[in-house]
């Protein structure tokens, strides 16, 4: 499932949605030659709950195509603030520190797919 690191050989993808926190968020925005697809939530959010299994499906079935990132609203609020969260769940594609896409609410495996797949270009 993808490569792996040149420098320490760990594999790049994993099917598993990465963590998004102050300190990494920037890395992983700029320094991707692939895009990275952000689910915006919070713990209390029913959408939120709803959706996750959505966005875990989906991450295993298209990495390596896009790195797939959860970014928690409440412990990063300062974060969301950056993004001009406004309603949660919101989904953000970022492409070479950019934003290209938004999305707010929740959507099935087939819409979360179709949604994306202007943005992967395969």
């Amino acid at each position: 499932m993808g490569g792996s690191c040149g420098k320490c050989k760990k594999k790049l993808f994993s099917g598993k949605v990465v963590t998004l926190k102050a300190g990494n968020a920037q890395r992983h925005f700029e320094q991707s030659d692939i895009p990275v697809v952000v689910d915006c939530w919070a713990a209390w959010c029913g959408p939120c709950k709803s959706f996750a299994p959505t966005f875990e499906q989906v991450t295993k079935q298209l990495e390596p195509k896009a790195r797939f990132a959860k970014l928690d609203t409440d412990s990063e609020q300062r974060l969301a603030a950056r993004f001009n969260i406004r309603s949660i769940p919101t989904l953000i594609i970022m492409k070479k520190g950019k934003e290209v896409a938004r999305q707010a609410g929740v959507m099935s495996s087939q819409q979360f797919k179709a949604w994306l797949k202007p943005y992967l270009g395969h």
